[in-house]
Order: structure tokens, then sequence, then C-alpha cells
């Protein structure tokens, strides 16, 4: 078979006009990035207010492992096996970041017969929002810098005599806003800034990767550009020696933060290599953010296709439930049903069993052992009040027998449905039987819920997530924890949602704890406020917001070829 990239480079595709012009866009609402891409203008919205909406499609996953499961493959899939069968389908996923694109992962847009095209462009920059989104989060960064330097500099009076602004009084050590870069990069992790004379104070500070800043998760929340910017607003930047909030509109800089993400704001329209549209925007990683793509490039879609199939990211203990708890609480978008992949293989690596034998042998005893995962994940979606179609991604080395007998016991579990997937290597014609099955589970009631009320207090919805979230047998926070929840309680933040940052290769917060765990305790280090993007992250365990890169990174396959091509994603 052909790597994803030769597959890519040979597809025919169509004219973004045409591409556009089919989705239901207007000229004027498209601006175009050569002939493959183009920002999709927000007018939109306003033109289609009253349109009838389609029915939202979550694809969540079972724990992730190391040889992948195929969430995006089944994404784009799927979409364009809708599109085959009749319906007017649409995708929308998140910008892949080239911290994992040269890291682990190689690309984030899908692969085989069931991929977003042309990928490098996917993969690399496409129309520059998370440069955006680094350049707007550094501004911050570096206006919060200077006004504590001019402010210590001058004195109280004679700041405000001099800039004609109000002296914020900063504490250099509850400063909250650090810095980002699109890379992993582990020495920047703990770095302190202001050395040397005349550059301080001096003060401890960090880089996370950009998916992480809180803009990415505001670029994701936000409904319109009059919400992006008020949200930009109440960003906290630091506190001040009374232990009060400074925001960045405290600061007079939120304005211009807004000014460089106008144009990052409106998706990305690009399309499969079928031609049906996906639209990508945003991209917080699950693990450290909220993981989800945009609320406006869904509402975008669903006023133009009868399917929208968007994607949460790592298993369903992690995008799918902030998905739930997060992006539905914002958006009130519920979705009419949920896809949920899942592999041999995957299986068989979460079975907790160790084994000598090649994984992609048939092992009966370690399926067996791996389904009480998939079906602790089919039962965590069905706690939404969703129907779940359970969607077996089949690769090549996959037996007949292993999955008949996945498929009958996922038959008798409470999923809505099961399907065995070829688009990998059938593109639309390899995933119709599941596009068929999620049709009728999207025309099924869904009773959806969240999993914690807005009332509960911070520590009371944190023993939700970690009891009936992960199944643990409870939560412990430390004294640094308890001491910012009730700081943020008194701050007003306490109604906020919960953003858990842990390890997505467990249901755990112990990546080694593989199956469903029993009998752990959700450790939590800290909270950390996310006041513009509204929600509170929970840092569990030792998750880090700034990866590093590997021991063979995957920049060393990634160069261009005599003819100045890329060569080496995906």
């Amino acid at each position: 078979m052909l790597t994803d990239m030769d597959i890519s480079n040979c597809a025919s595709l169509k004219d973004i006009n045409e591409l556009g012009a089919d989705l239901g866009l207007l000229p004027e609402e498209m601006m175009q990035f050569g002939h493959t891409k183009a920002k999709v203008e927000l007018s939109v919205l306003q033109r289609l207010a009253g349109q009838r909406k389609g029915k939202l499609i979550i694809v969540t996953a079972v724990t992730p492992t190391p040889h992948g499961e195929g969430k995006t493959v089944t994404s784009i899939g799927l979409t364009q096996s809708l599109n085959a069968i009749g319906k007017k389908a649409c995708a929308c996923i998140r910008q892949p970041s080239m911290g994992p694109v040269f890291g682990v992962k190689g690309g984030a847009a899908g692969g085989g017969y069931a991929q977003v095209v042309p990928m490098q462009e996917m993969n690399l920059h496409l129309t520059g929002d998370i440069h955006a989104v680094s350049s707007a989060h550094n501004l911050g960064a570096a206006a919060i810098a200077a006004r504590l330097f001019h402010e210590a500099r001058l004195g109280k009076a004679e700041f405000e005599a001099q800039s004609g602004q109000a002296f914020l009084d900063i504490d250099p050590n509850e400063i909250r806003w650090h810095r980002v870069v699109d890379h992993n990069d582990r020495c920047l992790r703990q770095i302190q800034v202001g050395l040397g004379d005349n550059n301080g104070p001096e003060y401890a500070s960090s880089f996370d990767i950009t998916a992480a800043s809180e803009l990415m998760a505001i670029l994701a929340l936000s409904h319109n550009l009059a919400d992006m910017r008020a949200r930009i607003g109440r960003l906290v930047l630091a506190l001040n020696t009374q232990g009060q909030v400074i925001t960045a509109e405290d600061l007079g800089v939120a304005g211009a933060m807004t000014a460089i993400m106008a144009d990052a704001i409106k998706p990305t329209l690009m399309q499969t290599l079928n031609g049906s549209p996906c639209l990508i925007h945003a991209g917080p990683f699950a693990n450290i953010a909220h993981g989800n793509s945009s609320i406006i490039a869904d509402d975008i879609a669903l006023r133009l296709a009868d399917f929208v199939v968007t994607e949460a990211g790592f298993g369903s203990d992690m995008g799918f439930e902030k998905f739930c708890n997060i992006k539905v609480r914002q958006s009130g978008q519920v979705p009419a049903a949920a896809v949920l992949v899942t592999t041999l293989k995957a299986l068989k690596a979460n079975s907790g069993l160790v084994s000598e034998s090649d994984i992609n042998l048939p092992d009966q005893a370690r399926l067996e052992a791996g389904f009480a995962n998939l079906n602790w994940h089919i039962n965590n979606v069905a706690r939404y009040g969703i129907p779940v179609v359970v969607a077996i991604n089949r690769f090549a080395t996959d037996t007949d027998a292993e999955l008949q007998w996945l498929t009958a016991a996922v038959n008798a579990s409470s999923a809505f449905g099961c399907e065995v997937s070829d688009a990998f290597s059938q593109g639309e014609a390899g995933a119709v039987a599941l596009a068929q099955t999620v049709v009728r589970a999207a025309e099924t009631e869904s009773q959806f819920k969240l999993l914690y009320s807005d009332e509960a207090s911070l520590e009371a919805k944190l023993s939700t997530l970690a009891e009936v979230g992960y199944g643990a047998a409870g939560v412990s926070l430390s004294i640094e924890a308890k001491q910012q929840a009730q700081q943020l309680t008194v701050l007003g933040y306490g109604h906020l949602p919960l953003c858990m940052a842990k390890t997505p290769l467990s249901i755990s917060h112990d990546p080694s704890l593989k199956g469903v765990p029993q009998d752990f305790e959700i450790p939590v280090r800290g909270l950390v406020l996310h006041a513009g993007a509204g929600f509170i992250t929970a840092l569990v365990g030792n998750v880090m917001t700034m990866p590093g890169l590997g021991l063979k990174p995957g920049y060393l396959k990634i160069d261009i070829d005599v003819q100045g091509e890329i060569v080496g994603l995906g």
C-alpha cells in the first residue's frame, strides 16, 4: 500500500471554490489560501442564523496505545461514507501542533484513504492560526513583564504621572501568564527571566506548548469575535500584592492580543480524499487542555450539513469527558450520537497481561482481558445519555475470528451497535456500514446529562470526576491545591467546570495501570484558573504542560526531496 504522503500527493482535488460552493458557502464567505484551503468568514453565521441544524456526531476511543487507534481515520472515513450514502456531511477536527508532528506522531491528518489533503499543508503551519496564538500569548507575557519593570523602576506616583495608567502593584511571585512555543522543548519547563542589569525584576517563569495556552482554549470555545475579545479581557495574568487578580483588560493588552488573533477565529476549509468538506480549527491537547475543535466550526458546519463529525482527543475519559462537561456546557450543542474507536491491538495492549507473542498475532486471552477497557469506555459514554456505536478499526493483520468475537462481545454490551471499519484501506467504501449504523443511532432520542452541576464545590466536582468519571476510590488534594480551591472560590470562580490534566495512557493518573484500574486515588497537585476560557485546570500526578522530544523524534524522518517536496510526514 502507498504511504499516506504518496496517497495525498496522488489525490485529485476539488478547487476550493467548488468545495465551498458544494458545502453551501458563498464566494464572499471564503478567504482563499491558494487552491486547496480557505478561511471561512463568520458572516456565514449571520446569513444562516435561522437555518435548521444538522446532527453532531462525536468520535472518541478506548485508552490510547502506542499502536494508534485511528480516531482521525475513523472521523474522516465516517464523513466520507456519510456523503457516499447520500447524507450531506462535514468533518470538524483540530489543527495539528508541530510539537507532536516533529515529536512522536508525525502528523494528524488521518491516514491511508481516509485523510485530509494535502496532508503536508494540514500538518505544517496551515494558515498560521497556532503562530497567531503564540504571538498573542507572548505579547501578554511581554506586557506583564514590562509593566512590572516600569512600576518597580518608577514607583506609583511617577509611573502614573508619566504613563497615564493605573499602578497595578504586580506581585512578581504571582505572575500567572508565562510564555509558549509550538514545539516540544523540556528545557523550557522552568526558566528564570529578568536576568542581568536593567532587565528585571527577576522572577521564575516557564514555557508551555502553544496547544496548552489558554488563548487556544478561548479560540476553541468562543462564539464570535466579540466573545473572543471579552474572554481575552478576562484572562488573569497575575495577582497584585493584595491578592487581587490583574486581567489582560487591566493591563490594557487585551485589544492588541485579540487583533493578532482576528483571522485565527475563522475556521479553515479543506477536503478529504473523496472531496468531503472538513473544517479545521483550534488545537488544544486533550491531556493538558480540553482537547476539542471549535464551537464556531461546529456551528458553521451544523448549519450547512445534515451530519457533522467531530473528534475529541485521546480516550473517553479525556477529550470526550471534556467535550461533555466543558464544550457542551458552553456551546449548548448536544451530540446526537458517539462513535467509540477501538482495535484488536489496542485491547490486547490494554489487557495488562504480559506476553512475549507479537501483538499482531491472535491472542484470545489478551483480547478477552482487554475487552474490559472497551466495555468501561462504552459505559462511560452511555453515562452521558448518548447512544454509542463502536467502530473496530481494522488492521491488515487482524483475523476474522477475533473480529467476529469482538463484534459479538460489543453487541452483548450496552452499545447501540458495532461495525468493522476499513476506511484506512478502502476509503468511503470501507465505512458504509458504520455510517448507516451511526445514522440509525442519531435518530434515537438522546438523554444527554452533565456529570456534575455548576453549583457543586470545586472539591465536590473533583470527587465526582475521580469516582464517577474514572472509577477511582477518591481524590487527594495537595495542601497547595486545597489552598487554591479556597482562593478560587473566594475570588468567585468556584462555579467553573474542571479540565483535568492527566495522563491519557490510563483511565487513572498512573500510565502503568492498564485495563480498568481499581482502588486508586486521583492525586491533584494544583489548580490553575483559566477565567477567559471558562474552566479551572486540575493538575493530576506529574503531567507536563510542555512535552519533551524523545530519543528518536519524528523530525529525523522529515526532509525535502530534489524537487523541493516535503517527505517523511505521516
